[in-house]
């Protein structure tokens, strides 16, 4: 079985996941939990926020590069 893309497909749904929770502050749970309070605290929400997308980013590119190799 051909693994790449599976695992290209699970990367686009977190960076997608991803996108939506830093894009909205949603679902709150998330945005109570230890670690990302520990990143508002650090960064700031914005600063939080944008740490989420460059993650994102991150996953779409390693979504893509499974795709491709």
């Amino acid at each position: 079985m051909n693994w790449q893309p599976l695992l290209g497909l699970f990367c686009f749904a977190y960076a997608a996941f991803v996108i939506y929770v830093g894009a909205t502050k949603k679902p709150e749970s998330i945005w109570e939990m230890g670690k990302v309070k520990m990143f508002r605290k650090v960064l700031g929400d914005k600063g939080t926020q944008i740490f989420f997308i460059i993650w994102s980013i991150l996953f779409l590119a390693l979504g893509i590069w499974a795709f491709t190799v």
